[in-house]
């Protein structure tokens, strides 16, 4: 008898415990979707509480006063960065100013190089990095013609002007 006792309040914990955790999941679910935020900011951490700025009771988005060092990534932009006349003009812009020796270019050809740069409010390009590059030093070569490239179109929030974080491959043909 003492067994089937404990048995049923070990069920009985059990169950009660069970439902609260559901509870709180689901609170925690409705939570999420009340705060989720539309724009992906990739560098905050330079900011603190009190530098965001709330327009509204319950914002739908976050903006934070010195927007000049912010960096957005272009899945939450109204307008994304673009080079003028669009990324094929980029790539003939690209592969007419990226130099190699005659002797490297069939072992180059096709390769790709990753980088990753900062369009800046005015267009120019910033904090280039190559992620990984084809060998022969096409990394350098690549920052090298990225820094000498016509400045961008930059992308808009809100019909501001603001610096967007862009990641490109670049084919070596």
């Amino acid at each position: 008898m003492k067994k089937f006792l404990i048995l049923v309040l070990i069920c009985f914990v059990q169950n009660a415990f069970s439902q609260s955790a559901k509870k709180n999941s689901k609170a925690k679910e409705s939570e999420t979707k009340k705060s989720e935020i539309p724009i992906v900011k990739v560098n905050t951490s330079n900011y603190n509480d009190a530098d965001l700025v709330v327009d509204e009771p319950n914002p739908s988005f976050l903006t934070i006063k010195n927007d000049d060092k912010t960096i957005y990534n272009t899945a939450g932009l109204d307008v994304k960065p673009d080079f003028p006349g669009g990324i094929e003009k980029f790539n003939k812009f690209f592969h007419n100013n990226f130099h190699y020796s005659d002797e490297e270019y069939t072992d180059l050809k096709g390769k790709k190089i990753y980088a990753t740069f900062v369009i800046e409010q005015d267009g120019a390009l910033t904090d280039i990095k190559i992620l990984r590059d084809a060998g022969y030093k096409t990394g350098a070569e690549a920052i090298r013609v990225l820094k000498k490239c016509p400045k961008w179109i930059p992308g808009e929030l809100k019909g501001k002007k603001v610096r967007v974080l862009y990641s490109i491959p670049l084919t070596i043909n």
